[in-house]
This record gives C-alpha cells, sequence and structure tokens, in this order.
C-alpha cells in the first residue's frame, strides 16, 4: 500500500505543472505567467505552431495592416523547412519565441532528449532570424518539471495564456474564435491563437485568418495595443 501511496504522490508532482494553463493557482506557484506583467497597458496577440506558408504571411498582412505586433512562438521543424516566414516575422518587427523543435507533449519526453529538442529549436530560430528567443512556451502548455528546470536553465522566459479562441477544432467558426479569444478582454491579457495547422485540424488557420478583423476591430474598440513582451518592446 505504502508503494502505491508513493506512486501516486510522484505522479502527482510529475504531473503537477501540466494543470498550469487551465489552473491559475498552479501556475501562480510554479511562478509561470499566464499574463503580461503588473501594468502593461495593452495585450499580447500569440500564435502558435508556425510558420505555415499560407497562414503565416496572410496573417503577417493583416498585423501589418493594422499596425498591430504579435509574438510568434515558432516550431523548429517548421522554421527548418519555412526559414524565409520566420525570417519576415522578425522583419516585420513581431517578436519570435520557442515552441520547441517537435510538437511534443514534454511528459511524454526524456529530460536529455527534451533538451536536446529545445536547443536545436532555438539555433534554427537564431540562424533564420539573426535573433535569439527570450520566450518559450511548450507545445499544449504543458510542463514536466525536468522541462520547467530547462527552460529556466536556458534563461527563458516562460509564458502561457489568459485567453484562448479554441480556434484548432474543426468545426468553430470564426465568429466564435473572436467572441471566445476576446471576452471580458482587458491589459495585460495573453491571447492565445494559431497561425499554421501541422499539429491540429487541417485547415483550421482559415478559421483563425477569418477571426482575426474582428479581433483587431475589439482591440481598437477597447484601446487596448498589441505589444510584445516585455512590454513595451514593440
Amino acid at each position: 500500500m505504502r508503494r502505491i501511496v508513493l506512486g501516486f504522490a510522484a505522479a502527482a508532482v510529475w504531473s503537477a505543472p501540466a494543470l498550469a494553463p487551465v489552473a491559475p493557482r498552479v501556475s501562480d506557484a510554479l511562478g509561470l505567467p499566464r499574463r503580461l506583467p503588473s501594468g502593461t497597458r495593452g495585450v499580447a496577440l500569440t500564435f502558435d505552431d508556425g510558420p505555415h506558408p499560407e497562414g503565416t504571411p496572410a496573417l503577417l498582412d493583416l498585423l501589418g495592416a493594422a499596425n498591430a505586433r504579435a509574438i510568434f512562438f515558432l516550431v523548429g521543424e517548421q522554421v527548418e523547412r519555412w526559414p524565409e516566414l520566420a525570417r519576415r516575422i522578425a522583419a516585420d518587427g513581431h517578436e519570435v519565441a520557442l515552441h520547441g523543435y517537435r510538437h511534443r507533449n514534454q511528459l511524454r519526453v526524456p529530460p536529455p532528449a527534451l533538451a536536446r529538442d529545445l536547443d536545436r529549436g532555438a539555433e534554427l530560430i537564431l540562424e533564420a532570424t539573426g535573433r535569439a528567443p527570450a520566450l518559450y512556451r511548450p507545445p499544449y502548455g504543458i510542463f514536466s518539471p525536468p522541462g520547467l528546470a530547462i527552460v529556466r536553465g536556458r534563461g527563458w522566459e516562460p509564458l502561457l495564456w489568459s485567453r484562448w479562441g479554441h480556434d484548432w477544432r474543426r468545426f468553430v467558426t470564426p465568429e466564435r474564435i473572436a467572441r471566445e479569444v476576446t471576452a471580458d478582454l482587458g491589459d495585460g491579457d495573453v491571447l492565445l491563437l494559431h497561425d499554421a495547422d501541422h499539429y491540429n485540424a487541417a485547415g483550421s488557420w482559415r478559421n483563425t485568418l477569418a477571426a482575426m478583423p474582428r479581433i483587431l476591430d475589439e482591440l481598437a474598440r477597447r484601446e487596448l495595443p498589441a505589444v510584445t513582451y516585455p512590454a513595451g518592446s514593440d
């Protein structure tokens, strides 16, 4: 019985960081930001899983027309395929951040393999853009204890999110994406969206792109600038 109890306790400790995206108390206890620093004026538009050969350039055009800045959490294997798109993201004034080399749940990756994965992803972003990523978000928002230690040991700042549009789903509408991601929106919020469909429903990025004019209009209506991280670095 004691072994069973200890086993459950060990499993709970191992998986506890995975609750951070949906449990503010857990993210606060672990020091995993879900929002921009206190006192920030504006919100962060963040996009995961790219670059994507269609979704990313179309999104960059929309952001440029609105004079809005965003944070792109890039996947190394996609940067490897489309380095020119990663380069354009940086050249357009957006922040490039790390989402890993492969899009894998940290709980399923041994620490040495995870360290190699993260280092490779960061190196590819630096090679493509000339910028070393300062921010990191894990796939699915899930940290393991070793993963969190590796990230902090590399000096990367973890950043989760406070609002999301669930835009990776197959049948979600642009209207619903915009409504969910802007609900009760205020200064300091971090919005999670996707400019790619490499790891979710095929074509889902199209709904995100269709939702963006509504999202940007809502930011303008509330007089909330889209900023990068740390606040004001755009």
